[in-house]
């Protein structure tokens, strides 16, 4: 018995024989499901955006901690009146209340409180004891609008250089609890790749894991809920201000919230303009209600089941993923247009066979070669797995699982109610659609010339591709009517920048002990007791104090090193606003006369200094515990020049080569290396998704024609429609992206299905006729017509993705359509031709 025979026999016992049984239990588990669809959930956060094995971000975590950096999000303020009057300092001081009123604000920081250590004036000693904020009564406006607009710490982070936009940072308080998990799941992903974990062990940090991961995603679903209603706040309050000037709200914490804001809006706008136009396209092909209701039926099933399946899994949805549901409407549509084409062609062709024998047959028919079109999608969404990219892995196995949801809904859902129908005549099935018809004679009549313009548009492509680069602007992933476009444009061009970069330089191997540094520099200052009679009166008790370790590590050595590294890094084109201890020092030689500080006195300064200016001036940028020195540089993200690969490579070569720091003596880190490392890791796992879909997709091909001819016409064809849309993007400088990079291996995995199902066809049709040419006819007028109406379905399916807000979103639904349109031309025209050519069918008897 065959294995159509076997598959037949199955379905006629077990869903044809009790199609009400069938549907019960398909309805039960629809029914569970979508219960436990509940615990669904979205994700936008920045773990989204990186590598979760990155040894960078290890790193960046670490000097989080270290330096104690707290996530914070910022209002841009652009008064209507002067930034300085009175009128705009009064709305910041109200707003700066109002926010820090807030229960998950710790802080908030604006020109009202920063120390202003230059208006007073006088000594040394005057200043520190005696700083003024813009906030003070007695405080001279027109000195503050001075020292803020030309401080070294002050410009172009607080105020811009011109002087009408200012910023209002708001601290968040910290979440210890998740802070702790996010500690806890860290450590054990790190020793899970461990190689030298025993079996006890091994089984051990797997339940540990499974018990971190699960109080860790519960607290990040706390945290994220707090943070949108704390972001709704925020707004709510800046909404009462609109009338006062222009106001921005920007931040980690506010992207992450909106893009769940965009992925709620596009599964629901994805989702109904996907099922709207199935709708229509399925009124006006088959002109039957039950033709309509049939295979929406089987969407809204798999759709449902797949939410539910994803609740109990855990896994979330994020901006990558965010098109699943218009993705399963599809691919469940084109099934069932098969099944519903087939069953039309069977009803005519056999009038006078009974409904069950319709059905019967449809299945027997369909089964292996959807059963073939669903696995070789399946290894097209699979082989995103190899990627390093979490989000994108999650999304091959998301989308695996739904199309496995999807062969079985329609081949239960589909037969079980079609089989509960009466049968119907319709006398005005069409026999053939003209553009295939139109098709089949170009196929037929000028076939050299479609294998000429195969050959010239994969040379082409080739060209192309060898032009592809992988760079993008994180600002240009939004609409320009976006809030977060526009404020991150105007904190990119006012205020130094948006993507934060750290250069953290480590002295263990300073050249100079820094104790004998430290006892050098004393020795100089009791030579020269008049030059430093202001910093003895300042600090006249210093020598009384007990001994402290943080008092050796200010040398000279240290300081000429961070001032090279920050004048350096300033330099930089790309580079906006700069930090580090330089900025604190330059400020304190304005104060010095311009006399610099040397390894003495900045001890002393340091252990003299008020604490609230050493957490505000020094904290941020040393760790004496640590022995390094942090740099803190925002990078001007919107600049067209940029190359963030070659930015950071230039970078790390400068300062080893031109500067002279070892390897080991800096270390970049921050969220622009973490996003570049995902963007690099983005070639590599083209190079090795497409393989292992090809690979795939051809032992495919092999298993189901036993035939290595057939497996390479089948597989050409997609080949071809990938490789010119991956040329295309190399044309024209569209980048490869966290979206782009699935195009190609979805589009060889779904295109595939139109081969799978043509070369089955013409398979079984020339085994009657014997003749080539007669049976690309055939073929071009029933399963043609399928492949043209599903093809139809998923390319303006994709089409609907450009009523995203997310850039990459619409790339990826344009170039997917683009991509399934040549795909659908190459399956009606180039394979043909190859089978004509090749003749790869045996003579029938």
């Amino acid at each position: 018995m065959s294995n159509s025979d076997t598959i037949a026999k199955l379905y006629s016992r077990f869903i044809l024989a009790r199609p009400r049984r069938a549907l019960s239990l398909v309805l039960l588990l629809f029914v569970v499901m979508a219960w436990c669809s509940q615990h669904f959930r979205l994700d936008a956060s920045a773990d989204s955006l990186i590598l979760e094995n990155d040894e960078d971000l290890r790193v960046f975590r670490e000097l989080n901690q270290r330096y104690d950096t707290r996530e914070f999000l910022f209002v841009v303020f652009a008064p209507e009146a002067d930034l300085f009057s009175a009128e705009a300092l009064q709305v910041i001081a109200r707003l700066r209340a109002e926010l820090r009123g807030l229960e998950r604000v710790e802080s908030v920081v604006t020109v009202l409180d920063v120390p202003l250590v230059k208006v007073v004036g006088g000594k040394l000693s005057e200043v520190a004891e005696n700083y003024r904020t813009l906030d003070d009564a007695d405080v001279d406006r027109d000195k503050a609008r001075e020292e803020l607009l030309n401080s070294p710490i002050y410009k172009d982070l607080l105020v811009s250089a011109d002087g009408k936009t200012t910023a209002l940072m708001i601290n968040l308080r910290a979440d210890a609890d998740y802070l702790r998990l996010q500690r806890e799941k860290n450590r054990l992903l790190m020793e899970r790749r461990s190689e030298n974990l025993s079996a006890e062990r091994s089984r051990e940090l797997r339940r540990e894991l499974d018990t971190t991961l699960r109080d860790y995603a519960a607290a990040k679903r706390r945290t994220s809920a707090e943070n949108h209603a704390n972001i709704e706040r925020i707004r709510a309050i800046m909404a009462r201000y609109g009338d006062a000037g222009q106001l921005y709200l920007g931040g980690l914490p506010m992207i992450a919230d909106d893009m769940i804001t965009f992925i709620k809006n596009d599964l629901l706008i994805f989702g109904v303009g996907v099922f709207v136009f199935l709708v229509v396209m399925l009124l006006s092909i088959f002109r039957q209600a039950r033709f309509v209701l049939l295979p929406l039926s089987s969407c809204v099933f798999a759709v449902v089941i797949m939410l539910g399946a994803l609740g109990l899994a855990g896994w979330p949805v994020t901006v990558i993923s965010s098109n699943f549901i218009s993705l399963m409407l599809i691919l469940t549509m084109s099934m069932n247009v098969h099944l519903i084409v087939r069953y039309r062609q069977l009803r005519r062709d056999f009038p006078d066979w009974e409904q069950k024998e319709l059905v019967l047959e449809t299945a027997r028919k369909m089964v292996l070669p959807c059963l073939y079109t669903a696995l070789t999608t399946m290894i097209g969404f699979g082989s995103l797995v190899v990627s390093d990219i979490k989000p994108v892995i999650d999304f091959g196995w998301m989308m695996t699982l739904g199309l496995m949801v999807i062969f079985l809904t329609s081949f239960i859902v589909f037969p079980s109610v079609l089989i509960l129908f009466d049968k119907t005549i319709r006398s005005r099935d069409r026999e053939e659609v003209l553009f295939t018809a139109a098709l089949a004679r170009a196929t037929e009549r000028h076939g050299g010339k479609v294998l000429a313009l195969a050959l010239a548009l994969a040379l082409l492509s080739a060209y192309g591709i060898a032009r592809l680069k992988v760079e993008n602007s994180f600002i240009n992933y939004f609409s320009s009517d976006t809030e977060i476009y526009r404020g991150l444009r105007l904190i990119d061009e006012r205020l130094g920048g948006t993507t934060p970069l750290d250069i953290v330089l480590n002295f263990d191997s300073e050249h100079a002990p820094p104790a004998a540094d430290a006892a050098a520099a004393a020795g100089e200052s009791d030579e020269e007791d008049e030059e430093f009679a202001e910093i003895d009166a300042l600090f006249e008790s210093f020598d009384e104090q007990p001994a402290d370790p943080a008092d050796a590590w200010f040398t000279s050595f240290k300081i000429e090193r961070i001032k090279l590294a920050h004048d350096y890094l300033d330099g930089l084109p790309a580079v906006g606003k700069v930090q580090s201890l330089a900025n604190v020092l330059r400020l304190a030689e304005e104060l010095n006369d311009g006399v610099p500080f040397d390894a003495f006195e900045l001890a002393v300064i340091n252990r003299k200094l008020p604490p609230e200016l050493r957490r505000a001036m020094l904290a941020p940028y040393i760790s004496i515990a640590d022995n390094e020195a942090r740099i803190n540089l925002r990078v001007v993200d919107s600049l067209p020049e940029l190359r963030r690969k070659q930015f950071l490579d230039r970078i790390r070569h400068d300062l080893e080569h031109r500067l002279g720091f070892a390897k080991e003596e800096f270390q970049l880190s921050g969220m622009m290396v973490l996003y570049n490392n995902m963007l690099q890791s983005l070639f590599a796992s083209q190079i090795e998704t497409l393989g292992v879909v090809m690979a795939g997709i051809a032992l495919m091909l092999l298993i189901l024609f036993r035939s290595p001819a057939l497996a390479v016409i089948g597989i050409i064809p997609n080949i071809l429609a990938a490789a010119i849309i991956l040329g295309l993007m190399g044309l024209l400088g569209i980048p490869l992206d966290m979206m782009t990079i699935t195009i190609a291996a979805i589009t060889i995995g779904i295109a595939v299905d139109n081969s799978i199902h043509y070369i089955y066809r013409f398979r079984e049709e020339y085994a009657r006729s014997g003749d080539y040419i007669r049976t690309m006819r055939y073929c071009h007028a029933n399963i043609g017509r399928a492949v043209f109406y599903t093809a139809i379905t998923i390319v303006v399916g994709f089409s609907i993705l450009t009523l995203s807000n997310f850039i990459p979103t619409i790339y990826f639904g344009l170039l997917t359509a683009l991509a399934m349109s040549i795909a659908l031309l190459a399956a009606l025209t180039l394979l043909p031709k190859l089978i004509l050519l090749w003749r790869p069918f045996p003579e029938p008897d």
